[in-house]
């Protein structure tokens, strides 16, 4: 089955924390994409802790920037796979298939939607933790 750059590449923004573009391109038994989950959730859980218990749970500060660390290492694979090259794609993700068609615009606004949104969560993901880490600091002197 052929595999699409453009496909992988939205999937990385879609569905990147929870890995489905590295379970698109290579399948179940591919470890590393059951590492997104496994930073995403706890993640996730950190947000509805956060939400539901307030600011000062410091669970929820810990947790909280997994998310943002599994959505930029997914929105990064989504830039990269956008940004690889038609013929290097196909020679690695479709050996022997024979040539494909461009990718073309689909791919690159991907990309641009991907290093919109990876960014937002890198910036995000630095000034909450930082946020934090201060906050504790500051606390803590007291």
């Amino acid at each position: 089955m052929r595999k699409s750059k453009t496909l992988a590449t939205w999937l990385a923004l879609v569905g990147g924390a929870v890995g489905a573009h590295r379970f698109y391109l290579r399948g179940l038994r591919d470890p590393l994409a059951w590492l997104h989950p496994l930073l995403a959730l706890p993640g996730y859980v950190g947000v509805l802790r956060m939400q539901q218990l307030g600011q000062d749970d410091r669970l929820a500060w810990a947790l909280i920037p997994l998310l943002g660390l599994s959505l930029c290492i997914a929105l990064l694979s989504g830039i990269v796979y956008g940004l690889t090259p038609d013929e290097r794609w196909d020679a690695r993700h479709n050996p022997g298939a024979g040539p494909s068609k461009p990718s073309g615009w689909a791919a690159v606004i991907g990309v641009v939607v991907c290093l919109l949104v990876g960014g937002t969560a890198l910036m995000a993901t630095i000034a909450f933790s930082a946020q934090r880490y201060f906050e504790s600091q500051a606390s803590s002197s007291e």
